[in-house]
């Protein structure tokens, strides 16, 4: 048997293992994987998408869950607040079954909080956020509406107690309002001098008489300040006015004071020739007997009239004849023309009509004080007169009172002049009513005689 040799066999082994090492080296190179190494790098992939998505999941759920912790959260507190606006509106008026439960509710929602702020620490999260989520704020607008409608019911009830008091106001006002009418009746101008109802001419006093003259020196003052009005409003120079008036320099003590002598200057046309029956009213004549009750029955028929209520009605009267001539006196032409751009009303009366403006009819009501003063003057026996005291007289508290606070403590203090007479003073009988004048420290004119036949030891009306 021929054996076989090495060197045949040898060559045909290196051959195949030279093979194999070159299909290495190339795959090597190459980086060709064999097909279950592809297989496994799409796998790895595949596991990484999963992983990720189920790493977002998870954080989604995370953040819902800590939604739906805050709106727990958040649905408590407005609970508490809702609760807390409950508990502070049944305390007025009392209710201490809300308030009872309210205290419960809020001591509840407090122990809730207390609970989610474990649960949070401990992340114990709700498993349905979604479900919580809406369960939270369906509570929340609950407690929030609740808020709503227990501020609505505070402020209705401040609404109804507004309401009262308006209510009660409005009752204050309108017995005030009485009150005022009251005393307007016995003092205002416009009123009737009911304190004389029932009056007869033979219970006639000088208190009467002094009741009658506040009333007119009250109705003078409201026309002077209506005077002093028109003036500022057409730009007057009110102390140019004054001193045409007064017709000399007065030292004022206020500067208010200068109305005085505008009132004086009305009163000095309002009271003149007081003195005469008539008025000196021009074809007015008197009969020679019963004169009294002539004058006493002309007061009562006009005493309880509004003066343009009897104008309208006894237009040709005594009365209406006298309102024409002091007007046209007191008010001159370039006065009403300055105040109301014409002379309407000036026109009117010398046409025999009579204005229905207010400045007339403050006038017409000033006329009707001093026509029922006038009346009443001639209703006693023997009649009452009237006085005034000259500028420059030294002052007398038996003749005189002052218009003004600082009048009277200069009278106390030094020895006073007279600057001018604000409102004339009467006599009746033996009785003596004060004439009101303005004093002054620089009048030096010597006094004139006072009143001729004035005694001093006359009693003065208080």
């Amino acid at each position: 048997m021929e054996s076989v040799k090495p060197s045949a066999v040898t060559p045909s082994k290196s051959k195949l293992a030279r093979t194999f090492a070159k299909v290495l080296h190339v795959r090597a190179v190459t980086g060709i994987a064999p097909v279950d190494g592809l297989n496994n790098v799409k796998g790895d992939a595949d596991l990484k998408s999963e992983g990720n998505i189920i790493k977002e999941d998870e954080e989604l759920q995370k953040r819902k869950a800590s939604e739906a912790l805050l709106a727990k959260a958040f649905a408590s507190i407005s609970t508490v607040k809702a609760s807390y606006a409950q508990l502070q509106h049944a305390q007025s008026p009392y209710d201490p079954d809300v308030i009872q439960a309210a205290d419960q509710l809020i001591v509840s929602e407090f122990k809730t909080l207390s609970e989610l702020k474990q649960c949070f620490f401990k992340k114990q999260f709700d498993p349905s956020p979604d479900r919580a989520i809406l369960q939270a704020k369906l509570k929340e607008l609950e407690s929030v509406n609740k808020t709503f409608e227990i501020t609505g019911e505070k402020l209705e009830s401040q609404a109804r107690l507004k309401e009262s008091e308006i209510i009660f106001l409005q009752e204050k006002l309108e017995e005030t309002n009485k009150q005022s009418r009251s005393i307007e009746k016995r003092l205002n101008q416009s009123g009737s001098l009911s304190v004389l109802d029932n009056l007869h001419i033979s219970g006639l006093s000088p208190n009467h008489f002094l009741t009658v003259l506040r009333h007119t020196v009250r109705s003078i003052r409201n026309f002077v300040k209506l005077l002093v009005n028109e003036m500022r409003s057409a730009d007057w120079d009110i102390d140019a006015s004054v001193n045409a008036i007064i017709e000399q320099n007065v030292v004022y003590w206020k500067e208010d004071h200068k109305c005085f002598a505008i009132e004086s200057f009305v009163c000095r046309e309002m009271f003149d020739s007081f003195n005469f029956p008539n008025f000196s009213l021009p074809n007015e004549s008197l009969p020679d007997k019963n004169k009294r009750q002539l004058f006493f029955g002309r007061f009562n028929e006009l005493k309880p009239v509004k003066a343009m209520e009897f104008l309208s009605g006894k237009p040709r009267s005594p009365f209406a004849k006298f309102c024409r001539i002091k007007f046209l006196r007191l008010v001159h032409p370039k006065m009403e023309a300055s105040f109301f751009g014409n002379v309407n009303q000036r026109n009117m009366l010398n046409g025999g009509e009579f204005p229905d403006t207010n400045f007339f009819t403050s006038f017409a009501e000033m006329a009707k004080r001093v026509w029922l003063l006038h009346c009443l003057a001639f209703s006693f026996e023997p009649q009452a007169s009237i006085f005034q005291v000259e500028k420059g007289c030294r002052f007398s508290d038996v003749y005189m009172e002052s218009v003004s606070e600082n009048d009277e403590e200069m009278a106390v203090e030094s020895e006073p002049r007279v600057a001018f007479t604000v409102v004339p003073g009467f006599r009746i009988g033996k009785t003596l009513i004060q004439c009101q004048v303005y004093l002054s420290q620089v009048m030096l004119v010597q006094c004139m005689a006072l009143l001729v036949g004035t005694h001093p030891s006359a009693a003065m009306v208080q």
